[in-house]
């Protein structure tokens, strides 16, 4: 819901984290009504990393499209390997997705920054997970992260892809995931992130 903040408040000119916040901008006998957007994208995915473990939370700020591309044999090729689209062609920088400029927080700022794929098959087999991790070394793979972030790069749109863990990418062991765990902890970093002036 939007927020307004009248001219007589002390937050009048912060930078509020909401999905839409209504600023009143006081100018000689004229009211301007700003609106200022930040879209965020949260959800659960799945670690690479050890150090991420499930229920802890992350700010994925670069992100690739990992399955966009080729087979050509027992070789995978990237849309930018196979001269499709250059890999610094805007919004990729090197192939990746990338969040230059993410919103001020201080509850942002306190997550470890990692990188991340996107996939439409979520890795659960030993040789497609040793591939995947030789070909781009991901911290995190989801399954929308990389769409999110192009649209938001191509819109000049500020954005934060905040991602939960709630489980290890290894083979499929429903058992060890902690799905609430991640759920809770995403639940209650977004409400820090809203709550910040």
């Amino acid at each position: 819901m939007p927020v307004t903040h009248e001219a007589s408040s002390p937050q009048f000119h912060d930078t509020v984290l909401s999905l839409q916040t209504l600023v009143a901008v006081p100018t000689i006998g004229v009211n301007v009504v700003l609106l200022h957007v930040v879209a965020l994208n949260l959800g659960v995915c799945g670690s690479f990393d050890r150090s991420l473990t499930p229920g802890s939370v992350a700010h994925v700020v670069s992100d690739r499209l990992a399955e966009l591309g080729a087979e050509d044999d027992e070789t995978f090729l990237s849309i930018h390997e196979m001269h499709l689209l250059d890999e610094n062609e805007p919004p990729f920088v090197n192939g990746a997705l990338v969040n230059q400029a993410p919103p001020v927080s201080a509850t942002l700022a306190n997550l470890p920054a990692v990188s991340g794929i996107t996939v439409n098959t979520v890795h659960g087999r030993d040789q497609s997970i040793a591939a995947v991790t030789r070909r781009f070394a991901p911290q995190v793979e989801s399954m929308e992260g990389a769409a999110f972030m192009y649209a938001c790069l191509t819109q000049g749109q500020r954005f934060a892809q905040v991602r939960a863990v709630s489980n290890f990418v290894e083979r499929r062991n429903r058992g060890a995931w902690k799905l609430s765990e991640a759920v809770a902890s995403l639940g209650g970093t977004a409400l820090r992130m809203l709550s910040e002036r």
